[in-house]
């Protein structure tokens, strides 16, 4: 497996608050990584460490070797660093086609034209992006008007449709019916095969074993234990941690 992003030494507190200890991660290329651990772990923190949400108080993030600590949000993005959020943040107002869309345009909103071969692949992007979603037949409908699932599946068709190769995926399967979780778990294992990375945030630990190939148990800041899931999810002490069963 090659590396594709190496966290290492991260911290980052608020006021007195250790909310990132010295996090080291190196994610594999292909593979699915979850972060699990109870409220207030500190995951989602990471993610916004790495996306340049946040400045990191001391540490470095390396893209394929690369030193891009401390980039704004919008360069990360284009280095091909993809996230989804547990709002959604959907354009509620927009079509399923046009919320999608934009999440492809690099440097300009897409009704300021534009031609050209470049312009027609991102337009491919969106259509596969709708394809592999299962958003076809709702595409032209409003987000506002979608069904919870729906709305979901089409916060991860505007990361996939951008052509990114990590993904930093939110609790993105939460509140999705059997059917739903599924559909999700496909597209998931369907983008590694084609070398996508993901990190997910996920406490539905169904969904983790079923998806994750490594997971990095987080508590209070820091990095208890990382390995395969099975040898994770099978350890008796993190999981008297996540369920707040503390000595």
């Amino acid at each position: 497996m090659t590396s594709l992003l190496s966290l290492r030494g991260l911290n980052r507190s608020f006021g007195g608050l250790a909310a990132v200890s010295d996090f080291n991660m190196e994610l594999e290329s292909g593979i699915v990584t979850a972060l699990i651990g109870p409220n207030g772990a500190g995951k989602t923190t990471i993610f916004n460490l790495i996306t340049g949400n946040l400045r990191v108080d001391s540490g470095q993030i390396l893209l394929q070797g690369t030193d891009i600590t401390g980039l704004k949000p919008h360069r990360v993005a284009r280095l091909g660093v993809a996230r989804s959020f547990q709002d959604l943040r959907l354009f509620s107002h927009m079509s399923v086609f046009d919320n999608i869309r934009a999440a492809t345009e690099p440097t300009s909103w897409f009704w300021q034209g534009g031609e050209g071969e470049a312009r027609r692949k991102r337009l491919g992007r969106v259509e596969m992006a709708i394809e592999r979603a299962g958003l076809a037949s709702v595409a032209r409908a409003r987000a506002i008007d979608l069904a919870y699932a729906e709305r979901k599946f089409l916060s991860m068709a505007r990361v996939m449709a951008t052509g990114a190769n990590i993904w930093l995926l939110d609790e993105p399967a939460s509140g999705l019916d059997p059917r739903s979780r599924a559909q999700f778990v496909n597209m998931v294992r369907r983008a590694t095969t084609e070398g996508v990375t993901v990190l997910i945030i996920e406490h539905n630990l169904d969904i983790v074993t079923e998806v994750a190939d490594r997971i990095a148990f987080l508590d209070q800041g820091r990095k208890l234990a990382e390995g395969g899931a099975a040898e994770i999810m099978q350890d008796k002490a993190l999981a008297a941690i996540y369920f707040g069963e503390r000595v």
